[in-house]
């Protein structure tokens, strides 16, 4: 089952180097939507991965996963796993995956410092 992701930009906060950081945190909203989806499906975890589709080029895909590729990253926050498809790695980093809800829509947004433009919709994203 593939799930549909919205995307947010998020402004970049300047060119200096950091310190390493996650590719990825999550919120409490999140984790909590992520338990209750992998709990109800006996997964190990949700594998978030980067399509190119849409009219802005590139889209995320969530889709259930019980075990990591070769070279997918893992990601362990709060008692959630991750897996990062390898090919998605370097537009993720330093993303922050929320769960929202409102009375319309429930979904998963990405907040992605990496992101130089998104659709009108919302749909896709460039980097």
């Amino acid at each position: 089952m593939t799930f549909g992701a919205a995307v947010r930009a998020v402004s970049k906060t300047g060119s200096r180097l950091r310190a390493s950081r996650a590719v990825l945190t999550l919120t409490p909203s999140a984790v909590q939507k992520v338990s209750q989806l992998t709990m109800a499906n006996k997964s190990q975890g949700l594998k978030v991965s980067v399509k190119t589709r849409g009219c802005n080029g590139l889209t995320y895909v969530l889709d259930y996963c019980d075990q990591a590729a070769k070279f997918d990253e893992v990601v362990e926050q709060d008692g959630v796993k991750i897996f990062i498809d390898s090919k998605a790695l370097m537009t993720l980093i330093g993303t922050e995956m929320d769960y929202t809800t409102d009375k319309l829509t429930s979904e998963f947004v990405f907040n992605n410092p990496n992101v130089k433009g998104t659709c009108g919709c919302g749909e896709s994203f460039s980097v």
